[in-house]
């Protein structure tokens, strides 16, 4: 019988395979003389391509300065950029002006410089790859001390996500000029639409006007008690957001959005069918208790129909997975950004996710700190607003005045740090609704005053905006539709723009 060879699973040393690092001198050269020849070739290449991206150190130095120059409106050419690198060490060694005087001489057409700028910047992504690849597999071989497998594998995502929407897996310290045309192209967009938000609608049009929309990068949280509106809230801001998206592809043939929004939502609390339940029941106008019966005519099924013809096709993704840990939901959002993209993330709610088994700490403070901490991570990385829901502490029941606090939230410490804004739902009916005296009695007539009052109301208490005030937004809320809605005090105010 013939012996079967062991395999060997050691890690190939670099004898074993001989490594050719992915770059292109010649490209580089060959890009920078093409726009030092003619600016205005700088012009025709992606926003993609960065000095980074260079494998030169030299070249990536160059091609900064003359983005920077070109970006001021002034001319950048060989004269002017030699006087910025004369104490530059490799400037000289490579030949000083004659160096880029022999760039210029040999460039190729203007009309040229797209393809090798496309191909430096797949070059940077393959020499990433190849890192990645590398760190993935010295891990995975030797072990970490901090990361188990999963974590490894969430680390691994995270950089190769990173990699794929940026060009690289970390950026480091961004110039501030950058920075600040960030900061005007947000004004900008603002101001274009006259006066109206920079953020993404929340469709409540005196909640928009006192946050300015939903930020990218903000963690938004939504606190209350049960049965207050939370998930009502959260399901009408995402819904309105999807109903409303609309986008225009970019010359890269990427889809750039121009209204509402791509929105996940993870429901840990209710199934996806009973979401949609309630969003069609919103959307139709039928209540969503007779529509759970079937307590509805012919007429009414009609406009049931009708309604989810309508919405069907709005990019509105739900996740019921119970009890998901924050790394398959920070894996699934990635994903969803990548593949369809993301304007929106709901989740429904913080308290329900987990840090997965072998993380969970005995201080429910901490994990709740490390959750709320990764969710405001995510929400950077992914530039986009995330918004959690969270139950508030039953001390708010203890009060005599029933319009919660910051200090009401469960685990208050963490959240109310990691948090961008704070929102509090409150509804005086909820709770006057439950002091209802004997019927036919004096104070049973007050008190119908008093619920007629209130009834159909909802505030919303901003207990903390980093972005803006504080205060208190009043707002309409249908029972029956569980829908939040604006107060017509003003019609004229509400016509759209």
């Amino acid at each position: 019988m013939a012996l079967v060879p062991a395999l060997d699973l050691r890690p190939p040393s670099n004898d074993d395979v001989v490594q050719t690092v992915p770059a292109s001198l010649e490209a580089e050269q060959a890009l920078i003389g093409a726009i030092l020849y003619d600016n205005a070739a700088f012009e025709r290449l992606s926003d993609n391509l960065q000095a980074r991206h260079f494998h030169e150190p030299f070249h990536q130095r160059l091609y900064g300065a003359i983005e920077a120059l070109i970006r001021k409106g002034q001319l950048a050419d060989p004269i002017l950029l030699a006087e910025q690198f004369l104490r530059d060490p490799a400037f000289e060694e490579l030949g000083g002006l004659r160096y880029l005087a022999d760039l210029v001489n040999r460039a190729p057409p203007a009309a040229n410089a797209p393809d090798y700028g496309r191909a430096i910047y797949d070059l940077a992504l393959r020499r990433d790859l190849i890192r990645i690849g590398g760190e993935i597999t010295a891990t995975a071989h030797h072990g970490d001390n901090e990361l188990d497998a999963r974590e490894q594998i969430e680390a691994a995502e995270q950089q190769l996500y990173a990699l794929a929407e940026t060009g690289g897996v970390s950026q480091g310290f961004v110039n501030f000029a950058d920075a600040l045309r960030g900061a005007v192209a947000m004004a900008a967009e603002a101001h274009s639409r006259d006066g109206g938000l920079a953020g993404l609608s929340t469709g409540l049009i005196d909640l928009d006007q006192k946050i300015g929309g939903l930020h990218p990068s903000d963690l938004v949280i939504i606190a209350a008690r049960p049965s207050m509106g939370k998930s009502s809230l959260a399901a009408n801001i995402g819904f309105d957001a999807a109903r409303n998206y609309a986008y225009e592809v970019q010359p890269n043939g990427a889809k750039k959005t121009v209204r509402g929004g791509v929105v996940a939502f993870f429901s840990l609390e209710m199934s996806a069918d009973q979401l949609a339940m309630r969003l069609l029941a919103e959307v139709s106008g039928v209540s969503g208790d007779r529509l759970r019966k079937g307590e509805i005519d012919a007429m009414e099924f009609g406009r049931v129909r009708d309604a989810a013809i309508e919405i069907q096709d709005a990019p509105f993704y739900i996740d019921d997975t119970g009890g998901i840990t924050l790394a398959k939901l920070t894996a699934r959002a990635r994903r969803l950004k990548r593949t369809v993209g993301l304007d929106l993330l709901i989740i429904d709610y913080l308290q329900l996710i987990t840090l997965g088994a072998g993380t969970r700490s005995d201080n429910r403070v901490q994990e709740v700190s490390a959750i709320t901490q990764g969710l405001k991570a995510l929400a950077k990385e992914l530039a986009i607003p995330v918004i959690a829901l969270a139950q508030l502490s039953r001390q708010v029941e203890n009060r005599e005045d029933k319009k919660p606090q910051l200090a009401d939230l469960r685990e208050s410490g963490s959240i109310e740090q990691d948090a961008d804004m704070v929102m509090f739902i409150y509804r005086e009916s909820y709770y006057l609704s439950r002091l209802e005296p004997r019927e036919g009695s004096e104070e049973h007539f007050k008190w119908q005053e008093q619920m007629d009052a209130v009834k159909g109301l909802a505030e919303i208490i901003i207990g903390k905006q980093r972005h803006g005030p504080i205060g208190t937004v009043r707002l309409s809320f249908n029972e029956d539709l569980t829908k939040f809605g604006n107060l017509a005090r003003d019609p004229g105010r509400y016509e759209p723009r």
